[in-house]
């Protein structure tokens, strides 16, 4: 196991047997704590993450550089120390199980310790005195092995800026319960550490190898008593939760096309215990636990396995928001690299067969790499006919001759199937009256069990590429207890979400790109909508243009370019007059072509809906003219984006994309939505470009001009803007 660079530390072994395993971890030495300097999120660290043992064998420390987690592991397991190196910054006060779970009615704590009395801080030394809890599950043993893949995605079909994910160290604690009831139960508590980042992944994984079937109605996968930030005497009012963690799990739904508003397992509580907290009535949310609020009964058999959420713990250096952005986007290129694929595709509207042949054809010869047929469109997926399939597959095999991917929409929720098949409201027991989009069926009925079965079956009879799924549900109960993806309500949304992840991952280990309709990217989506609402694309072109761009600006804070999709209307979507609309192309060229500057400039991916592309030679020109320049550019335009200034239509707005491992270190992209010429000088942020002395600033295709960079990692940037018009930068 490669922990350090070579030569910095001479590594004592210790050989130990855990569960089976017999493994080697090197000794822990202090003076790891300080090897780390540079800021991660600009240029590479050169520590492996790894697992060690302390000299006196009583704890085992997690560590990659940047992130130091401590558990002690006799006469139970606990983490005592959970540090961030860049920051020296302690993020726990306190130790606390390492899971939780209810199970008939009977909670249990799974490794922890008790003896605590002072919970606003951890001594070293107090740890030696704390016993193990009567009754819980019991630490046994360990094992280390390298991260694999979550997912085993087939990443050869689309462009994509990682086609791997990251590497790091993977350690799973043992446990066992006391109680006789529980007898056959094992748990397994897994750390993933990351190597380059301050992140890890935490599950816990159940296995009933007894012979009673065991009802799990609550499991809590993360407890951490957290340090406060902010201490408030009274009882009234917010007081701020700790924010040196980003936490996130791969359990996020309602629609909301932003991870905060879509989290469905973090739960920040007050602690009791803590009475020397400065909140009077002890109000502070400083404890953190992580676990599916809605899922209140999940029966296990005996031979049966349930694995929790994901828990995604990302360590914050600041409170700068572009900073805690930029950490978010470089955890999903290392934990789910499928979300950096990014093709370039046409929405079709299409009536006939006909229509998409010439459709595939204006794609090839534009440079766009995919066509996906939209809603509203004659494709049916549910149509299970021989006929149908075949009719499909030949047309797949017609774009893929042409190097054109192909893919297909295809609803599931805001419709109703039959009041057999559709969620029931756990109130009223009646079909309908719960669901997120008024109505919709349930997953684990036999119609969605059905519709799984033929989305799979659909793609391997027709060699499709593409999936755009509206839907399926955002977390819909059922009260149902007669279909058989599921047994009630206690368990519907867990069986329901688990039957998507399924397809998705399915899809992804086939090379299937996913548009999908929310957040679902720890579990295979690839893309979301950036951010709209569907009636401003009724509004004049002139509107568009603008609300667009600040609908880019403000869905790009976590999510990368290749995570949103835009819009752009060439034919009337849900009303608006010929004002809104693109068509006829050739006589709106100026328009068509500045949205799709803005969106490729952006490095995300427009729906460009309608029947075609072109409709005269120029317009030809133009569409594969912009395309050209985009794959010129498509590494620093798919890389993050520094947010200059957000459009407001008074004056200039723009955004800078910074990529410290290319040749391009920087793409600058400037709009001028006024009716007059401006000039302005701005000062450009660089430091997250890695230029640190001078910059190398050409525009367009321009004589570059060398800047010597400010202290503050800035230069000061003159340019002008036409009327109406945009420019762009390039920084090397």
């Amino acid at each position: 196991m490669n922990i350090l660079k070579r030569g910095f530390l001479l590594i004592i072994f210790i050989s130990v047997s855990a569960m089976g395993f017999s493994q080697v971890l090197p000794v822990w030495n202090d003076s790891l704590n300080n090897v780390v300097q540079n800021d991660w999120l600009v240029k590479p660290v050169d520590v492996k993450s790894g697992v060690f043992k302390s000299a006196d064998g009583r704890d085992l420390i997690l560590y990659n550089g940047l992130v130091k987690r401590t558990f002690r592991i006799t006469p139970n397991l606990a983490c005592t120390d959970y540090r961030n190196l860049r920051t020296g910054r302690q993020l726990i006060r306190a130790v606390s199980e390492e899971a939780r779970i209810r199970i008939n009615g009977k909670e249990y704590a799974v490794g922890g310790l008790h003896g605590q009395k002072e919970k606003a801080y951890l001594m070293k030394d107090w740890a030696g005195h704390f016993t193990a809890g009567a009754g819980d599950f019991c630490y046994t043993g360990y094992s280390v092995k390298p991260v694999e893949p979550f997912i085993k995605w087939d990443s050869s079909r689309f462009w994509a800026m990682n086609r791997t994910g990251g590497r790091g160290t993977a350690v799973s604690f043992f446990f066992s319960p006391e109680d006789d009831a529980l007898r056959g139960l094992q748990v397994t508590v897994k750390y993933e550490l990351y190597d380059g980042i301050p992140l890890i992944v935490k599950s816990v994984s159940l296995v009933n190898r007894g012979k009673r079937v065991l009802k799990i109605e609550r499991l809590v996968s993360e407890v951490l008593a957290m340090a406060e930030e902010e201490s408030a005497i009274g009882k009234d009012g917010p007081i701020t939760t700790p924010k040196g963690l980003y936490i996130e799990s791969n359990y996020a739904f309602n629609n909301a096309m932003s991870y905060p508003y879509s989290d469905q397992t973090t739960h920040w509580t007050t602690d009791s215990t803590y009475t020397s907290q400065v909140s009077y009535w002890l109000k502070n949310p400083c404890k953190l636990e992580v676990y599916p609020a809605e899922v209140t009964g999940i029966d296990m058999l005996p031979g049966d396995t349930l694995n929790s959420v994901r828990t995604h713990e990302l360590l914050m250096d600041g409170y700068d928001r572009e900073m805690r952005g930029l950490a978010v986007r470089k955890m999903y290129r290392v934990v789910a690299p499928w979300v950096t694929a990014n093709p370039i595709f046409m929405h079709l509207v299409s009536r006939n067969d006909e229509q998409v042949m010439t459709a595939i054809d204006q794609c090839a010869a534009t440079g766009y790499e995919a066509l996906i047929i939209s809603f509203g469109s004659h494709l049916r997926m549910e149509d299970t006919s021989r006929v149908n399939l075949q009719r499909w597959k030949a047309i797949a095999d017609y774009a893929h001759g042409k190097g054109i991917r192909i893919g297909c929409y295809s609803l599931f929720s805001s419709r109703s199937i039959s009041p057999e098949d559709d969620v029931i409201d756990p109130k009223t027991g009646k079909p309908n009256a719960h669901a997120f989009f008024e109505k919709a069926p349930c997953f684990g009925s036999r119609w969605g069990l059905w519709y799984r079965d033929n989305i799979k079956n659909f793609f391997i009879k027709t060699g499709f590429d593409i999936w755009e799924n509206d839907g399926p549900y955002p977390g819909d109960l059922c009260a149902s207890t007669t279909h058989p993806g599921h047994k009630n309500v206690d368990d519907s949304q867990w069986r329901q979400m688990n039957i998507q992840k399924e397809l998705y991952h399915w899809l992804n280990e086939r090379g299937v790109y996913i548009n999908s309709p929310d957040w679902y990217f720890l579990d295979g989506s690839h893309k979301i909508a950036m951010g709209y609402k569907e009636v401003n694309f009724k509004l004049p072109r002139e509107n568009q243009k603008i609300l667009n761009r600040q609908n880019i600006f403000d869905g790009t804070w976590e999510k990368t370019p290749s995570m949103g999709w835009g819009f752009v209307p060439l034919t009337e979507y849900g009303g608006g007059g010929p004002e809104s609309v693109i068509e006829p192309l050739s006589e709106h060229l100026k328009d068509y072509e500045q949205l799709m500057v803005q969106y490729y400039g952006a490095g995300i991916q427009a729906c460009y809906r309608g029947p075609r592309l072109y409709d005269t030679e120029e317009t030809k020109q133009m569409v594969a003219s912009v395309i050209s320049w985009y794959k010129k550019y498509r590494q620093i335009l798919n890389s993050d984006i520094i947010h200059l200034r957000r459009a407001d239509g008074r004056d200039w707005d723009g955004f800078l994309h910074v990529n410290p491992s290319l040749k391009e270190k920087g793409l600058i992209m400037m709009f001028n939505p006024t009716k007059e010429k401006v000039e302005r000088t701005v000062k450009i942020p660089l430091y997250y470009s890695g230029l640190s002395e001078t910059a190398s600033v050409r525009e367009k295709e321009g004589r570059p001009v060398v800047y010597k960079l400010n202290r503050d990692y800035t230069i000061d940037l003159t340019f002008t803007l036409e009327a109406e018009g945009y420019t762009w930068f390039v920084m090397e």
